[in-house]
């Protein structure tokens, strides 16, 4: 019998359950069963042989986290997001959280700017087996998407989307538009946005809501009134100076995010504007605190805690490393405050 070729690359990298497949001749399937002791696995024994031997020249090593996580070994999930300071992911982690462990596992979560801004080291130190699935609520790169799953480590992208054919999300745009409906209802026509970063999908999408609202009410897009910000209250202030310091403001600012909104009130009333007197402003995302802002900010609550538990679910009940396309939609809705009135003639 002609003894097995040695890939070029075996020893370049580790060997994966695929390089073993494909030096067997066989589908990836069968090896997984086979180094899973399934007793349902019914193949010749030449078969047996021939991928014990590709195992033994690969020297293949099984990862934990490629079996099902059905039968996971670690009971552990990682979860990943851009920043802890935003208290938007505190919902998110909440409700992971309680999903993980109705089902008896656990939740490892760590954030991007804690890694210095590279999401890869967190990837690389979660994605040998130390977990049985990873949830990103951070964008990463086609290249570490191909290379998780050629580790065969199960992952899902949460709250936003990109190019990836794994992910579930909110429904955005609809709530930036129930935002700027509710601006418009009150008589409002010069109507400001602080916009999340750039590249962000759910700026993107928050943005595509707000262009819609206008153009439903036959509204003209006029020119200086959305301003971009980070998801943050020091980039929210900074845009809201930027749009009360116009030489026409705007009577009323739909904000992007929560956490910017919070710095657009207190440049405002650093501004020595009034609100809503002067200015209504309204957000996405509601949280606790909002309440006790002043004044109370009028917001769109959206389904935080929905969303990380049923990622949770859908790494868990789901195919592992199958398409997923989800959007979350419920419950999104207006939370009136004090924050929006009727424009009044300055």
């Amino acid at each position: 019998m002609k003894p097995m070729a040695e890939p070029k690359d075996s020893r370049a990298r580790r060997s994966t359950l695929s390089d073993v497949a494909a030096v067997a001749k066989v589908d990836t399937s069968v090896v997984s069963r086979l180094v899973n002791n399934d007793p349902r696995l019914k193949i010749r024994d030449t078969t047996r042989k021939r991928v014990l031997d590709a195992i033994a020249l690969l020297d293949y090593r099984p990862n934990a986290a490629a079996r099902s996580l059905r039968t996971a070994r670690t009971r552990t999930l990682g979860l990943l997001i851009p920043d802890f300071a935003n208290p938007v992911y505190a919902e998110i982690i909440k409700g992971a959280e309680r999903a993980a462990a109705a089902t008896g596992c656990a939740l490892v979560t760590g954030s991007v700017k804690g890694n210095g801004g590279d999401a890869d080291t967190y990837l690389d130190l979660l994605g040998h087996g130390r977990v049985d699935g990873l949830l990103l609520a951070t964008p990463i790169t086609e290249a570490k998407e191909a290379e998780l799953s050629r580790l065969g480590m199960p992952w899902l992208l949460l709250n936003h989307s990109g190019q990836s054919r794994r992910h579930v999300v909110l429904d955005d745009e609809r709530a930036a538009g129930i935002a700027v409906d509710h601006l418009i209802a009150l008589g409002h026509r010069r109507i400001g946005h602080i916009s999340g970063p750039r590249g962000a999908d759910t700026a993107r999408q928050r943005r595509a809501g707000y262009t819609a609202a206008l153009r439903r009410a036959k509204i003209a897009r006029q020119t200086g009134l959305v301003t971009m910000a980070d998801y943050t209250a020091a980039g929210g202030a900074a845009a809201m100076e930027r749009l009360l310091k116009l030489p026409e403001p705007p009577t009323a600012v739909f904000v992007a995010n929560i956490a910017s909104a919070i710095g657009s009130l207190h440049t405002a009333h650093r501004l020595g504007v009034r609100i809503p007197d002067d200015v209504s402003v309204v957000a996405v995302h509601d949280l606790a605190l909002a309440s006790h802002l002043v004044p109370p900010l009028t917001t769109v609550r959206m389904p935080m805690a929905e969303l990380g538990a049923r990622a949770v679910h859908l790494m868990l009940e789901g195919d592992p490393h199958g398409p997923v396309q989800e959007v979350v939609g419920e419950p999104t809705e207006l939370v009136l405050r004090e924050s929006t009135a009727p424009p009044t003639t300055r």
